[in-house]
């Protein structure tokens, strides 16, 4: 299992959902955390590429279609761990997400 890290701003977006889909989205990243890598290689990832004229190569995104939520989150490997990062937390309305990740990345 991964251990999970969050963006400040991330954390802000999850404080900001009500408490059931605080729940859905929190079950969500537990999940994606025993197995975050790309689904091409057997994990959860969705991974990112070109959105909306930002280039979020190497980001991986988990959608809550039920919630129209969007998670996005990179991957940091150090000699003593494996992070898994959120990013943002965020509605997907008009790729919005997806500015909001390139932004908080500097991409």
């Amino acid at each position: 299992m991964w251990k999970i890290d969050y963006h400040p701003e991330a954390k802000q977006d999850l404080i900001k959902l009500d408490g059931s889909q605080r729940k859905i989205v929190l079950k969500a990243i537990i999940k994606v955390s025993e197995n975050p890598i790309s689904f091409t290689e057997g994990g959860y990832g969705k991974p990112l590429g070109n959105k909306s004229g930002n280039n979020l190569t190497g980001l991986f995104k988990i959608k809550l279609k039920g919630l129209g939520l969007r998670i996005i989150y990179k991957l940091e490997k150090t000699k003593s761990d494996n992070i898994m990062r959120i990013i943002v937390i965020s509605i997907r309305e008009d790729n919005e997400v997806y500015n909001i990740a390139a932004k908080r990345e500097g991409k």
